[in-house]
């Protein structure tokens, strides 16, 4: 292993709230989010950490920020040097993992968008013939593309599981007129962004993005098409009929599902060779996208 796990931050005296990945401090208007090196699977984070995940997760989203034009973002700066940090602040940990940002009022819903039917949406349709009430033709296969992509959003939750929500309580939590933007801005973030990683050999099968409302407008917020918030297939091997080799986290999960492990107890510990594939794939994925090889 080239470098150990980065799994804390530690700002003194600055609010901070923890997410399963993110360290977000409150600094007033702005916010600076520290991207660690947790991994988190089935509502539980894992032991240990990837090394460099939370550096590959801030850099693929600042990429993915630059390129999408059309829709605003919180993004301010990269360099958490434009805070007013704490004397003591440790920067060569935080290198690479920051992004400071605006803060806005986060709208509760993880919009999530479908290209592909796999996870939950191909276990749903399995047994109801539709994806989070949304009907579809029948005979279709495990990992086959969609007529089109799906809008199926889900409660945002701080910790536990989020849980698919139909879009027409979406629309009542949040209002029709904030509701139909999303979807719109949603699907088309997704369209452009599959695209894109298709002409890089990714298929981009699913996602999820987050909003939050800035003087009334909805940005972009938190992390964008990540190998933590997307499905990434390798364009070359794949084969609609079964499950897909992955560039993300999915690897991670399917050794849990080899294990005994109930999913309601202490998770196990992943192995030293599970921990380093992993974090090959997320450099994969990175190189992959942005044409860059990882430099940490």
């Amino acid at each position: 292993m080239t470098s150990s796990a980065f799994t804390e931050s530690s700002l003194t005296g600055i609010p901070v709230k923890r997410g399963k990945v993110r360290d977000v401090y409150d600094f007033g208007d702005r916010l600076l989010f520290v991207a660690t090196d947790r991994i988190s699977a089935f509502d539980w984070i894992l032991a240990p950490g990837i090394p460099d995940k939370g550096r590959v997760l801030t850099q693929i989203s600042r990429f993915w920020f630059e390129r999408f034009t059309t829709i605003s973002n919180h993004l301010l700066s990269m360099d958490p040097a434009d805070l007013p940090l704490p004397a003591d602040t440790d920067l060569e940990a935080l290198r690479g993992r920051c992004m400071v940002v605006r803060k806005t009022e986060v709208v509760p819903f993880e919009c999530v968008v479908r290209g592909y039917l796999s996870g939950s949406g191909w276990k749903d349709y399995q047994a109801t013939g539709a994806v989070c009430g949304i009907d579809l033709p029948a005979g279709l296969k495990q990992s086959d593309q969609l007529p089109e992509p799906l809008f199926t959003p889900a409660t945002k939750a701080e910790s536990g599981h989020d849980e698919n929500v139909s879009f027409e309580v979406m629309s009542q939590a949040i209002g029709q007129e904030l509701a139909d933007s999303l979807r719109e801005k949603s699907v088309q973030i997704y369209q452009q962004g599959s695209e894109y990683a298709r002409e890089r050999g990714i298929i981009l099968a699913d996602t999820k993005f987050e909003f939050g409302l800035l003087d009334g407008t909805p940005i972009l917020i938190d992390e964008v098409l990540t190998p933590d918030s997307s499905r990434f297939w390798p364009a070359e091997t794949y084969q609609p009929g079964g499950a897909q080799p992955s560039l993300d986290k999915q690897f991670v999960r399917d050794w849990l599902e080899t294990t005994d492990w109930d999913k309601n107890s202490t998770p196990p510990v992943l192995p030293d060779q599970i921990v380093e594939k992993t974090r090959e794939k997320y450099f994969e994925a990175y190189k992959m996208l942005t044409g860059e090889e990882c430099t940490w």
